[in-house]
Order: structure tokens, then C-alpha cells, then sequence
């Protein structure tokens, strides 16, 4: 249950982009008559990945100062808080700033569940709880498409009111996990993470790489969850509800491609999945703009959901196999800031090209094109990358304790 109790809170960044993606052309619409609504309107979905991207570094500084499980706990309350605003909230702009909240709650609870993860745990057992975190994140989608959807049927407000679930996350994460402390269990490594700052024989230059692709990748993983409801709305499905169905259903490729990287992940390098992956990416876009029908849309969304879903195990595993546990925790704030600074800019760039194309259809074949682009970042990769393989190879358990809340 401590590990279950740490895997949940990852389901609320999902949760942060993916449940209002469906009434997202409810939003335009709300807010049509307010300048450049078309830029603003989907910064109510990417906001709070801005602030990840900016923030993750300094969420872990903090946790380390006042105690992960109590910044942990209080963020909690802070998501929930922020996260229904919007029900009560008329103007733009202030819906706005309660997603810069949501942001800010959400940087802390994906860099502070995970380092947890890190503290409880070690070698395989690690990895273990960390995979399967990935694979929950993926799996969570699903159901908040559809949870969306249905919900947006009686408003775009409604939806607003799943951000309560945070509560039920603080109450598991009080129940059954506690204060790490490395005097506690002076074996572990993990004791003294806190307290090493040096820098000396940190990756720049390959995790500078990582990062680079890392953006690039994470630009084209989030645009079909973000914009198949509204490229569905153009092909004349006026549902939210059917909008969300149809998305999550495409959206399965995405645990799928999961699935086929932890066949194929450990045996091929670094480069060639690199290279199956933006072509996948590549071929699902053009099918999504050009097919001209819903169910070659939704084929080329599967299409390009399976090579997203290959993508992010194997940049997440490529920049943990390049980092020793010393500064692991720092490169891996690098890394999931990188990863959602490209889930921002993901309906900057559909947008900026929409605009030039004529439609979201056409920026679809621009985003084709772009994917191309992965071809030759893979021959670089092939080049300067390593394996596919994690190199955190181990064997160990959960340190045992019995949880205080005194």
C-alpha cells in the first residue's frame, strides 16, 4: 500500500491536461468573444505543465528542506483548492492564474511521490515501482477522457469538481507512508542524496542531449491527447462525451507502445528505437490529416499514440542509465522539466501552424513533417547514445517500517 499510496498521486498530473481536453471546444466557445482566445483557451490545459517544467528543480530543494511527506501532504490540499476554482470563476484571466496553482501544486507532487518512491525503495525494486508509475500515468489517461467527457456532457464546469480527488490521495499518503529519514536506515544510499550538492562528473553534455530531444518528442507525444477532441469537433462530432470515448479509445495505443518497449527496450539501442518511434509519430499525423474521415483520424491517432507510448520509457530509461544515484535526482528533475516544457509548447506550436494552414487538420501534416525531423535526430542518437537498457540492474525490497503520524 505505501507503494500504491505513491503511484496514485501521479494520476493527478494526468489528470491536469487530459480531463478538460474533451470540452475544450466548449471553452472556445465560452470565451470566443475575448482576443487571441484561440492562443489563451489551451493554456488552460498547459499551464500547469509550464509550471512543472519550470518548477521541478525547486520542488525538490523544498521537499528536502521541510520534509517531502509534508510538502507531499500539503499539496494535496492545494490542488484540490485550486483545481475547482474555475466552477466559480467567470473571467479568463482568473482561471488562468487557479491553473498557475494547479501547476505549482502539480510540480511538487511529481517530483515529491517520485523521490519518495526512490527513498522507500532501491535497485530492481526501484525501478520496479518507477516503471510501473510511467505505465499508471499512461493507463489513468483513459479514464479521464471518457470521466471528461461524460462529465462535460452537463457543462464545461462540471469536470472541474474530479480535482477533489486529491483528498483522497492525501488520505493514503497519510495512512501509509512516513517522513524519510536516512538515520533511520543508514544503509540506504538514499541518505545522503540531501546533502551532496556537487556537480563533479555530472553528464552535461549527454543529458543536454536528452533534454534536446526529450522537448522536441514531448511536443509531438502530448498533441493527440490535447487536440483530438477538437480535430474530432472539425470532422462534425458535436459530443463531448463521444469525443472523449473516441479519444481514450485511441489513446490504448499508448500503454500498448509501453507494452512493446518493454519487449524490444532492453535489446535495441538507443538510435533505432528512436528512429521506429518518429516514424511512428510521422505516419500517424498525416493519416490524422489526411484520412478526411473519423475513423481514419482516430486510426492515424492510434498510430501515432504507439509510437508516443514507445517514446517516453525510452528517454525516461536513457537518462537514468547516463546518471549516477549522486545526482540522479537533479538529472531527473531535468528530465521531467524538459519533458513538460514540451507539453506546453505542444498547442503553441498546433496553434502557430493552424493559423498558417488553414486548420488543425493541416498543422497535422506540419507536425508529419516535423516528426521526419526524429530521423535524423535518431542517427545522431545512434551515434552518441548509449543502449536502451537502464543499467540499474538490482535486488531488493521496501525498507519496513511502520508508518508514524506523530
Amino acid at each position: 500500500m505505501t507503494g500504491i499510496s505513491l503511484l496514485l498521486p501521479i494520476t493527478l498530473t494526468t489528470m491536469a491536461i487530459v480531463l478538460l481536453t474533451p470540452v475544450i471546444p466548449n471553452l472556445m466557445a465560452e470565451f470566443s468573444d475575448v482576443p487571441n482566445h484561440e492562443y489563451w483557451v489551451p493554456m488552460i490545459l498547459t499551464f500547469p505543465s509550464l509550471c512543472v517544467a519550470l518548477l521541478c528543480p525547486f520542488a525538490g530543494m523544498l521537499g528536502d528542506y521541510f520534509g517531502r511527506r509534508r510538502l507531499l501532504l500539503f499539496s494535496f490540499f492545494l490542488y484540490a483548492v485550486v483545481g475547482v476554482a474555475p466552477i466559480f470563476l467567470t473571467d479568463l484571466s482568473h482561471i488562468l492564474i487557479s491553473r498557475i496553482g494547479v501547476g505549482i501544486a502539480e510540480a511538487m507532487i511529481y517530483v515529491l511521490s517520485t523521490t519518495m518512491i526512490g527513498d522507500y525503495y532501491k535497485g530492481a525494486s526501484r525501478d520496479k515501482w518507477l516503471a510501473a508509475q510511467t505505465a499508471f500515468a499512461s493507463m489513468s489517461a483513459l479514464l479521464f477522457f471518457n470521466l471528461g467527457g461524460i462529465m462535460g456532457e452537463a457543462g464545461w464546469r462540471t469536470p472541474f469538481w474530479a480535482y477533489t480527488s486529491a483528498l483522497v490521495m492525501f488520505l493514503l499518503v497519510w495512512k501509509f507512508t512516513w517522513e524519510p529519514s536516512g538515520e533511520v536506515y543508514p544503509d540506504d544510499e538514499a541518505e545522503h542524496a540531501p546533502h551532496n550538492l556537487s556537480w563533479e562528473g555530472f553528464p552535461w553534455a549527454t543529458m543536454a542531449m536528452i533534454v534536446a530531444i526529450t522537448v522536441y518528442g514531448s511536443v509531438f507525444f502530448y498533441t493527440v491527447q490535447i487536440q483530438a477532441p477538437s480535430g474530432l469537433a472539425e470532422l462534425g462530432l458535436t459530443s463531448p462525451a463521444e469525443r472523449g470515448f473516441l479519444t481514450s479509445i485511441a489513446s490504448i495505443g499508448v500503454p500498448l507502445g509501453t507494452f512493446f518497449y518493454s519487449r524490444i527496450g532492453p535489446k535495441w539501442p538507443v538510435g533505432r528505437l528512436l528512429l521506429v518511434e518518429f516514424g511512428l509519430l510521422a505516419i500517424g499525423f498525416m493519416l490524422m490529416a489526411k484520412s478526411g474521415s473519423v475513423a481514419g483520424f482516430l486510426a492515424g491517432c492510434f498510430v501515432n499514440q504507439v509510437g508516443a507510448g514507445l517514446l517516453l520509457p525510452t528517454l525516461l530509461v536513457w537518462s537514468m542509465s547516463v546518471l549516477k544515484f549522486e545526482f540522479r535526482g537533479r538529472g531527473t528533475g531535468f528530465w521531467q522539466s524538459a519533458f513538460a516544457f514540451g507539453q506546453f509548447l505542444s498547442p503553441v506550436v498546433v496553434t502557430f501552424a493552424a493559423q498558417r494552414t488553414g486548420g488543425l487538420l493541416g498543422a497535422f501534416t506540419v507536425l508529419s513533417i516535423g516528426a521526419l525531423g526524429g530521423v535524423v535526430i535518431a542517427l545522431i542518437a545512434s551515434r552518441l547514445g548509449g543502449s536502451g537498457g537502464s543499467g540499474m540492474n538490482g535486488n531488493s525490497v521496501a525498507l519496513n517500517k511502520v508508518p508514524s503520524h506523530g
